[in-house]
């Protein structure tokens, strides 16, 4: 049997007012969702005045249908339902666009001074075998074990453009000793950045790397040809980019454990300059240069440089690592140091070099030459990448991908190293011998603040009189710093 027209449009009506019903019905199933996970009070949302923006036009025709279905029952309830889930609706659009208004947020103010403690400890080990010669000339070196450094570091800032640090080591002479300890004074009209204390004065790349972050447990032979930590005043700055850099420092030697001057007076400066010469932030690549200089008037007339076969041990303890070689105390008016730096850090593949001399002004006329050199590479085994800090121009920290658990977890980062390092402390008269150092390392970075570390040195030395002489040094060293 047909149906009439009137039966047919009261059917159509049903079917659309129960299609919309399912919709909305599906979107407050999801907005109440929603509330549950917020803590909103959805009673809020249904007793809103707003009025959902696409039921806003045809009212009058609604109205119509409203009163011509009033009295179905089923119908009337499609209809309070419909008109609920609509205010739900309009006041969901309505807090979201509220939400996505920006917020004016003021960060909370600075109170100075500001203070930060971390510090590190490095405890080493090592074992000796020595050939006859190098008994002869070195005397029997007795293995040794010891704290090679134990800091305690205190940073903050002042105010906003005056910063400081104390650097305390309990390991050395002093106990404590004073190492970096310095005031910066930022944003200074065109010297930048001001420092006044005692601090590593700018020359050198390994020596401007800080010494928990050494790929070595010591720094190579160069380091006995540097004027290294010193009381001075100086300034530092960068490019815009951080591209270049720039450093010099004026400084007084001669200094006791606690940075105070000590004996005859001497002076000098120092100057380093740098750039990334080349960079490839995609491929985690980058090429470093560096040049610097440094004078010095040496203090008492004399002047003297010496160096252990990259291992130190305990510092200052008797009975412990001697010099490998020794010039002694040279008479000297001044002394000029030339030093040039090359590096390159690729993926997981880093290297660093570094050539040295240093030319002394003899107080008897004459001039003696001393060279020094080293090169060293790496790989991360397990891929990580060795960053380059851009403001201090050198090599940052290996932080693992994945640190070490014994519980199933990571492995940590393995890298492997080796290292080529020489200083020829022999000149004419000067009789003070010439050493090569071959270092092969091994670097387990637990997590970003534990590492342990092996090297195998083989130091071959040559002195007049003995002649050559070798010596194997079996090293290791736990860090942790916070």
């Amino acid at each position: 049997m047909s149906e009439s027209a009137g039966q047919a449009q009261y059917r159509r009506l049903r079917e659309r007012r129960l299609t919309n019903t399912v919709f909305l019905a599906a979107v407050a199933l999801l907005a109440f969702g929603c509330e549950i996970a917020t803590g909103q009070d959805l009673s809020s949302l249904f007793n809103s005045d707003i009025e959902a923006p696409f039921l806003s036009h045809g009212v009058d025709a609604e109205a119509a249908e409203t009163d011509e279905l009033a009295n179905d029952p089923l119908e009337a309830r499609f209809l309070k339902m419909q008109r609920e889930l609509d205010q739900l609706k309009a006041a969901l659009d309505a807090r979201s666009e509220q939400e996505d208004l920006p917020k004016n947020v003021t960060p909370a103010p600075v109170t100075y001074p500001t203070v930060k403690l971390n510090g590190f400890l490095q405890v080493d080990a090592g074992w000796f075998h020595q050939d006859t010669a190098s008994l002869a000339t070195l005397g029997d070196i007795q293995d040794d074990r010891g704290f090679r450094r134990t800091r305690l570091i205190t940073s903050g800032k002042v105010a906003e453009n005056v910063s400081y640090l104390l650097d305390l080591d309990f390991a050395q002479a002093g106990r404590p000793s004073f190492l970096d300890v310095y005031m910066d004074i930022a944003k200074v009209p065109v010297l930048g950045n001001v420092r006044i204390g005692q601090y590593r004065v700018p020359f050198g790349m390994d020596e401007f790397t800080n010494g928990r972050e050494l790929t070595f447990l010591e720094r190579p032979l160069t380091r006995s040809l540097a004027p290294f930590r010193q009381i001075a005043v100086g300034f530092h700055d960068t490019t815009t980019d951080e591209n270049v850099t720039w450093a010099a420092a004026a400084f007084g030697t001669n200094t006791d454990p606690w940075g105070s001057s000590i004996g005859d007076r001497g002076y000098g400066i120092a100057e380093r300059l740098t750039a990334v010469l080349l960079e490839d932030a995609s491929a985690e690549f980058l090429v470093h240069g560096g040049l610097a200089h440094s004078y010095i008037a040496t203090p008492n007339g004399k002047i003297q440089y010496r160096s252990v076969p990259e291992y130190n041990g305990p510092i200052n303890v008797p009975g412990s690592v001697p010099n490998f070689v020794d010039t002694g105390l040279i008479p000297a008016e001044n002394a000029n140091l030339f030093n040039g730096e090359l590096a390159a850090t690729w993926g997981s593949w880093h290297a660093q070099s570094e050539m040295r001399y240093s030319v002394v002004n003899l107080n008897s006329g004459g001039v003696a030459g001393f060279p020094s050199f080293y090169v060293q590479t790496a790989y991360i085994l397990t891929g990580e990448h060795r960053p380059y800090d851009k403001t201090k121009a050198v090599f940052g920290r290996v932080k693992p991908n994945h640190p070490a658990r014994f519980n199933g977890g990571g492995i940590g980062a393995w890298e492997l190293a080796w290292r080529y390092s020489m200083v020829d402390l022999t000149n004419g008269a000067i009789q003070g011998g010439e050493l090569h150092d071959m270092t092969y390392g091994v670097n387990w970075y637990l997590n970003n603040f534990t590492k342990l570390q092996f090297n195998y040195i083989s130091a071959d030395l040559n002195r007049a009189l003995v002649g050559d002489s070798h010596t194997d040094l079996f090293v290791v060293r736990a860090q942790v710093d916070f």
